[in-house]
């Protein structure tokens, strides 16, 4: 898989020091409509799409209609920014970052905040130009805008910091990470990862998760059957490797269901430089590792 830039953009929370500087953009005017209401199957006039922008920040949205109005927000970025270049939307109820920005290969993917889900155009405008050069005066609209919704972030208790258990007895998984991390992402994942549970396996089981990929924890699990001497090193690495392409590829909800694998994530699975032998092995030796 290509390599990605390193993000570099973050708006934490309403504080003088939350924004860097940068240079402004040209604004664009997009027309959206009934697009949107055609999307989120829901005749939405003005009014009602504002309704349900509101739901979305403060968390009442449910997941299908939630998606739907991520995607139109993901469009209408995508046409504020250069020609080329495209946005990438991940809502979430961080009480610290309200905006961060990755760049790399063409595409934004900007971790917003929910709050962002009601934003007017003049703030999403300022989104784009804080994205692409970290414009001062971007930077101080956001600002504004986070201070009037401070309402929205969510007061949670400081999770525990996750106890990370990745040296095996045969594989380091930290080590094989950072070496996938740096071949094919340009050290841009900011994932997590360690060793599942170690705990008893069930009696006659007939399939096994080998891996796993928390989205809210950012966090990578990989079931320690895998560190054992007659698992090859490429094994694990394939396992690694395909729920570090979680953080990067989009997870839509289709018929109200969540696709995790689409094609395109399909295809960059398919860029492992060991694809071929990683399928094999796991079609043909995978069933030994359920009696562990």
């Amino acid at each position: 898989m290509d390599a990605e830039s390193q993000a570099d953009g973050d708006v934490r929370d309403p504080s003088p020091n939350g924004v860097r500087d940068a240079e402004a953009d040209e604004d664009v005017d997009v027309d959206v409509g009934a697009e949107f209401g055609d999307e989120l199957d829901l005749d939405l006039e003005e009014e009602a799409l504002a309704a349900a922008a509101e739901r979305a920040a403060a968390g009442e949205l449910d997941a299908a209609s939630e998606d739907a109005l991520r995607q139109w927000l993901q469009r209408r970025l995508s046409a504020y920014l250069k020609p080329g270049h495209r946005a990438r939307i991940i809502f979430t109820d961080n009480v610290h970052t309200m905006l961060s920005v990755k760049r790399g290969q063409g595409v934004y993917t900007l971790r917003m905040h929910r709050m962002f889900a009601a934003a007017p155009p003049a703030v999403l405008r300022a989104v784009a130009r804080y994205a692409q050069s970290q414009d001062r005066e971007a930077g101080v609209l956001l600002r504004r805008y986070i201070d009037g919704n401070e309402h929205l972030i969510r007061d949670a208790e400081r999770p525990r910091s996750q106890q990370l258990d990745t040296q095996g007895a045969h594989f380091n998984l930290q080590e094989l990470f950072d070496g996938l991390n740096a071949r094919y992402f340009g050290g841009t994942i900011e994932a997590k990862i360690t060793w599942g549970p170690r705990a008893r396996r069930k009696p006659g089981r007939e399939s096994i998760k080998l891996g796993s990929y928390s989205i809210e924890e950012r966090l990578i699990r990989v079931h320690p059957v895998l560190d054992a001497a007659d698992v090859p090193r490429f094994f694990v690495e394939w396992i690694i490797y395909h729920e570090m392409l979680h953080e990067v590829h989009d997870m839509p909800i289709v018929d109200g269901r969540r696709v995790y694998h689409t094609p395109e994530f399909r295809r960059a699975e398919a860029l492992f430089d060991r694809y071929a032998e990683a399928v094999l092995w796991e079609r043909t030796q995978v069933h030994k590792l359920l009696d562990r």
